[in-house]
């Protein structure tokens, strides 16, 4: 199966990694916003992409325009992410070219879902939370994956 799996950096990649295991008998290509994040997952393919966020609205359009076009280029059956910005990104644009979608909200909110989780709760297939008391009909608690 070919998976996407996109990531910011930081937190939201480091928790990306610990899927790994996940997938293994599957062909992952793996984007993030620095390249040398590609040392990280060797063997497999890595893409860089422009950072984003709500306060840089060029960067946003620009991240926006590569999340899409590595999307159609890659044609993922599945698109897994931790977030943030680019991980939603590509949970839209993956709903739109009939990927599955999975969004796992990171560890540090405990309190409330992030905000790129309360809207990936309307895009995604399935949407976790690694805080149990989060859990509800539409996001699901599993165990965390720190």
């Amino acid at each position: 199966m070919r998976i996407l799996a996109i990531a910011s950096i930081g937190g939201h990649w480091i928790q990306l990694l610990r899927l790994m295991p996940l997938f293994k008998d599957h062909e992952v290509t793996f984007i993030s916003t620095k390249p040398n994040l590609k040392d990280m997952v060797k063997g497999h393919r890595f893409i860089t992409i422009p950072d984003a966020n709500r306060g840089k609205k060029i960067n946003l359009c620009k991240c926006i325009l590569s999340v899409t076009w590595h999307i159609v280029a890659v044609k993922p059956r599945v698109i897994i992410s931790t977030g943030a910005a680019p991980g939603l990104i590509g949970i839209l644009i993956g709903k739109l070219t009939g990927a599955k979608t999975i969004w796992i909200d990171s560890i540090a909110n405990a309190e409330k879902l992030s905000m790129s989780g309360n809207i990936a709760v309307k895009i995604a297939d399935r949407v976790y939370t690694q805080w149990e008391h989060l859990a509800n009909s539409k996001v699901i608690f599993s165990g965390n994956i720190l």
